[in-house]
């Protein structure tokens, strides 16, 4: 890939086409490898392969075809646009990133003022960027890991009058969404979850029913909470597979019992049973609670997610070198 650093690459609007898919799965794995983490969600990975209709694609491409640059904007909620890009590890300190940014703030949908832009694993180019484009800083997002090496984990606590099993795939999937956005009302993308988004990603290679455990009130049957759990392939992740506590929820109505650090604790028994003593998760950095207890299971602060929210500005900035990286 050669970028020349003389001529400013056009980014471009595109429809992807089979080809263009193919080329944004290369250009996702480029930047994991370089960077160690991802810097597309899977939310944005989904659509991409199975479109929502609310994802857009803006592109650069370098002199030989390949792809430079790629960032996707989520259009779902027109009061909070989400992008998300990342630019190939070839193509940087070339303005790429500088000129995606220009091309986004030009753009009718990406209003200021009312979109925001992840950089996943924060680098120091992503927040030179945000400086540069006067970004306020928004959200930061924990990724937590638990080594191999952490040592044995508590026993489990069961909590007297609820059962924990695995969901049943066909019939579970209401109860769940319902419980979720009570649990994650104050969260705007997990609380948006919706019985297609479940059964989306129970297509994916990752998904195990038997890794996502429900807790029930034994008198009612009623779904008090929730642990999915998932596992990252081979390679996906540093080499892989590691596990993940991917969504757990309590139902605020049965809080207080509990249920958040049993629950936490039969998916981590689940994973290592699996041979994944190795885990990660997600968790606001603000959410206290939550990082206080994952600490006392020996998490630790891994890396760092930062959402940037686009100012009220109409002008984008003239130039400079940047390395967006992600």
């Amino acid at each position: 890939m050669t970028i020349p650093a003389s001529r400013e690459t056009e980014p471009e609007w595109i429809d992807p086409t089979p080809e263009d898919r193919e080329a944004i799965g290369h250009l996702v794995t480029a930047v994991r490898h370089a960077d160690g983490v991802d810097a597309w969600s899977e939310a944005v990975l989904l659509d991409l392969a199975t479109p929502t209709g609310h994802g857009r694609h803006l592109v650069v491409r370098a002199d030989d075809g390949s792809l430079a640059a790629w960032a996707h904007v989520d259009t779902a909620d027109p009061d909070d646009v989400v992008v998300e890009l990342g630019v190939a590890p070839g193509a940087r300190r070339h303005g790429v990133a500088t000129s995606l940014a220009r091309a986004l703030l030009a753009d009718p949908a990406v209003r200021p003022g009312q979109a925001r832009v992840w950089a996943h694993g924060e680098r120091p180019g992503s927040a030179e960027l945000a400086a540069a484009l006067g970004l306020d800083r928004d959200r930061e997002l924990w990724m937590m890991r638990r080594p191999a090496d952490a040592g044995p984990l508590p026993a489990q606590r069961p909590v007297e009058g609820v059962t924990i099993s695995p969901l049943r795939v066909g019939e579970d999937e209401p109860d769940v969404v319902a419980v979720n956005a009570r649990a994650f009302a104050w969260h705007p993308e997990q609380g948006a979850m919706t019985v297609d988004d479940v059964r989306r990603r129970e297509q994916e290679p990752w998904f195990d029913a038997e890794g996502f455990l429900l807790a029930r009130e034994d008198a009612t049957g009623d779904l008090l909470g929730f642990h999915w759990t998932k596992v990252h392939p081979e390679g996906a992740r540093d080499g892989g597979p590691v596990g993940e506590v991917y969504v757990v929820g309590v139902d605020p109505g049965a809080q207080g019992r509990g249920l958040g650090g049993a629950l936490t604790l039969a998916g981590l028994h689940h994973l290592a049973g699996r041979g994944h003593d190795e885990v990660i998760l997600y968790v606001e950095a603000d959410n206290a609670a939550a990082v206080a207890t994952y600490r006392r299971l020996a998490f630790a602060v891994d890396a760092t997610d930062v959402s940037f929210r686009l100012p009220d500005v109409t002008s984008a900035p003239s130039g400079g070198d940047d390395d967006a990286g992600r």
